[in-house]
């Protein structure tokens, strides 16, 4: 069962299929499968088994995917890999293990299955034949992309990840690459903050939903020290649930290194949600959208001014109040 922290999301997915692409040493029957159907109550979730050979592995996946016609495959470690190759398809690979061989070559000799699997099997050796076959295998990654599949893969990584390292690798052949804060597994807190928001966007973009705009200034989330003010985190995930969030930042001229804190803390505070979804701006009145959040608001912004800080707008506890009342309009 997943954390009490954790709730769940109804219309994330809702009566689409989400095919889950498991990583070595375990099974369809493993606890991330479980925790993602309970993230996402209306969506279907199909795993199946992979098999130990690449060959087996890839030929038993493409035929799933063939036939189960998911609308999304999220793939993780070794399974990631795997969902890489599987073209024509929404897809998210988290922590992909794309040098499988080398990963696996500290682990031979007998391992033991992390979860059942349904040909009653518990362990298999791992021998540098099989070692050689995955090696050989990953060859195959990266090949005959084309600008469509670029733009439907994302790839997660956690940037304490002590096993997998294949970010730079991904960065190569796509685009959007995307670190959190974790590590190889898909723990249920990861995929809480990192993969469901992504899950959104991919949902959206098939539904052709257009959310309403909330820009917030970037000097709104942090104190004099750069500290997150108190519920920002709070109000900044329940407004990501609605609306479409983009953090607003000054943009001095010819102070990148002011720019880049910007980014570097966005990434830090807010990670994954906040992922393409800066806005360096010295023109404020110019964004079109629904919402602005501002300490200090422009004049001439055509939708919704909230002062935060002002008496009626002290602390984002007020916000998440205004917003609760609005129901995500």
């Amino acid at each position: 069962m997943m954390n009490s922290y954790i709730k769940q999301f109804p219309d994330l997915m809702s009566g689409k299929k989400i095919m889950y692409v498991h990583g070595f040493l375990s099974s369809a029957q493993s606890g991330t499968v479980k925790m993602l159907q309970e993230l996402m109550p209306n969506a279907t979730l199909v795993a199946e088994d992979i098999p130990v050979h690449p060959e087996e592995a890839i030929e038993m996946l493409q035929k799933m995917a063939e036939t189960e016609q998911p609308d999304l495959i999220i793939g993780t470690s070794m399974g990631g890999m795997y969902t890489e190759l599987l073209k024509g398809f929404d897809r998210i690979l988290v922590n992909p293990a794309f040098e499988m061989g080398n990963t696996m070559s500290s682990m031979t000799g007998k391992q033991e299955f992390q979860n059942p699997r349904k040909d009653g099997v518990n362990e298999l050796m791992v021998t540098k034949g099989l070692i050689k076959e995955y090696r050989d295998f990953t060859e195959r990654c990266f090949q005959d992309i084309t600008p469509e599949e670029q733009d439907r893969v994302y790839g997660l990584f956690g940037d304490e990840d002590p096993l997998v390292h294949t970010f730079n690798l991904f960065h190569e052949h796509y685009p959007q690459a995307i670190h959190f804060h974790g590590e190889h597994r898909l723990i249920d807190k990861v995929a809480f903050h990192y993969l469901c928001p992504v899950i959104r966007w991919i949902d959206d973009k098939q539904n052709g939903k257009e959310r309403p705009i909330v820009y917030i200034d970037f000097d709104a989330l942090h104190d004099s020290y750069m500290k997150a003010t108190s519920s920002m985190h709070k109000a900044y995930e329940m407004l990501i649930e609605h609306y479409n969030v983009y953090i607003v930042a000054p943009a001095p001229t010819n102070d990148h290194e002011y720019m880049a804190k910007v980014q570097t803390w966005v990434e830090e505070y807010l990670s994954t949600p906040a992922y393409n979804h800066i806005i360096f701006c010295n023109q404020k009145n110019l964004l079109y959208g629904d919402y602005f959040i501002d300490p200090r608001p422009c004049d001439g912004f055509m939708g919704t001014t909230i002062e935060y800080g002002s008496d009626e707008f002290k602390t984002f506890e007020e916000i998440i109040t205004f917003f609760e009342r609005l129901g995500g309009q």
